[in-house]
């Protein structure tokens, strides 16, 4: 009976090392005897006891985080930058014959990559121009990466932490800028207010009758209101008129 149980226990070992299922998204390694064969997979993977061994791969797409890394900028400012990488597995065989941790030495080519790029720009760069840096950064893991099978398809800077009193300063600066397109618009508002007054007072120069247009709507306007004092413009001819006697 004893023999019986044991011999059943070996056959189920040998079963689960025989049979593998692997999902739509895994592949298998498989060294024969220490030599790489052809990958297998999706499915029922059967592998040959003594002789041969596995190593499963997922090929989805795998978001590391790079922790921050203490950057000087081109223009000597001490930064901290955080990002993200987003790669996956083209080559099972590659990722598994050519690096010994194809996660860990992503990770630490990121950290290298990210404080090398990254120290190369501006700090004006780095908060204006991400866009560029983050395509800077995806096209050096990706040929990095290439021999390696792996495919690095995005990399995004999501935080640049900055120094307090660099804080302040960019604050004031804001500020600053602020207050001189304030002072801007305000000086082109008076501007163009003389323009036209100006343009106002040639086209009564050039046609007086236009006075006494606006002396009459501007009575309209004060007609309106619920005013109990009404002024009556008196008209300037009739003024030089009184004057013209006096002289004379």
């Amino acid at each position: 009976m004893q023999a019986i149980i044991i011999i059943v226990v070996v056959l189920l070992i040998l079963l689960f090392n025989i049979f593998k299922v692997l999902n739509e998204y895994e592949r298998a390694v498989i060294f024969r005897l220490g030599r790489l064969v052809n990958p297998r997979g999706p499915g029922l993977v059967i592998l040959i006891p003594g002789l041969e061994r596995m190593r499963r791969i997922d090929m989805r797409t795998i978001t590391m985080d790079v922790p921050p890394q203490d950057v000087i900028t081109r223009d000597n400012v001490s930064v901290k930058v955080n990002a993200v990488v987003y790669f996956r597995v083209i080559d099972v065989s590659k990722a598994v014959v050519e690096v010994e941790n194809y996660l860990y030495a992503t990770s630490q080519l990121s950290q290298t990559t990210l404080r090398s790029v990254c120290g190369e720009a501006e700090l004006d760069d780095l908060l204006i121009g991400r866009e560029q840096i983050n395509m800077r950064l995806q096209e050096i893991l990706d040929t990095a990466t290439d021999p390696w099978g792996i495919k690095v398809s995005m990399v995004e800077i999501k935080h640049i932490d900055l120094p307090p009193e660099m804080q302040r300063a960019m604050a004031r600066q804001a500020e600053a800028e602020r207050e001189r397109r304030a002072k801007v618009i305000n000086a082109e508002g008076e501007f163009q207010a003389a323009e036209k007054l100006s343009d106002a007072a040639r086209i009564i120069a050039e046609a007086p009758q236009a006075l006494q247009l606006r002396y009459l709507q501007t009575l309209r306007e004060i007609a309106t209101e619920n005013n109990s004092t009404t002024i009556f413009p008196i008209p300037i001819d009739f003024l030089n008129a009184f004057m013209r006697k006096v002289s004379e």
